[in-house]
């Protein structure tokens, strides 16, 4: 595992992660409408925004390589949030945002492979693979957690627990902010977290 693959980025972080910074900063703002995306599936399917018009959505940056990523999922947490979402009429977009000139890329049948075994949940596996949806949104890292309210606009952003770790059992010991905004989207609440610092693996777009 390489050492930059491990990175640990808070938002407030390192200055050498600024342009990862402005970068959030001039993407999807909370309370705002969420930007819209059209981006293939790993089935080739075009699957945008507006098809779940009426629906909270969640989006999960992941990645294949990534310590922190594979601890949600190698944990049980990531794919038990995915089946809770689906059991109240929320769609899950999991998205991998990794340049086809970088490691982390997969094509189509290999991050449909890779999304099986890690037993993902999800309404569909997204191939951002220009980045485009990535940096409208200002995902930085793995996992990189938003959720789009009913009414579209950008209810929570950040990271998917309040531990930064790479241990399955701490992230099952760990309070799960995405979980909070959902139960609070449910049950017609104000987000009481909506923001919180992501942690994990720097996205792979293009260099």
């Amino acid at each position: 595992m390489s050492s930059r693959r491990a990175l640990l980025i808070a938002l407030a972080g390192l200055p050498a992660f600024a342009s990862l910074r402005l970068m959030a900063a001039e993407a999807a703002q909370l309370g705002k409408p969420a930007p819209a995306f059209s981006v293939l599936d790993a089935q080739g399917r075009v699957r945008r925004l507006s098809e779940f018009a009426d629906k909270v959505v969640v989006l999960e940056w992941t990645s294949p390589s990534c310590p922190f990523a594979r601890a949600q999922y190698r944990s049980g947490r990531m794919q038990e949030l995915q089946r809770l979402a689906a059991d109240r009429g929320m769609a899950w977009l999991t998205v991998l945002s990794a340049h086809p000139s970088r490691r982390d890329y997969l094509p189509p049948r290999e991050a449909a492979a890779f999304h099986q075994r890690m037993d993902g949940a999800s309404t569909a596996l997204l191939l951002d693979s220009e980045g485009t949806m990535g940096r409208a949104y200002g995902a930085q890292v793995t996992p990189h957690m938003f959720i789009v309210a009913r009414d579209g606009t950008l209810a929570y952003a950040g990271g998917a627990g309040d531990k930064a770790t790479m241990d399955p059992k701490e992230v099952r010991a760990s309070r799960s902010f995405v979980r909070a905004a959902l139960n609070d989207l449910a049950a017609g609440r104000k987000v009481a977290t909506p923001a919180s610092r992501p942690f994990g693996c720097a996205i792979a777009y293009r260099g």
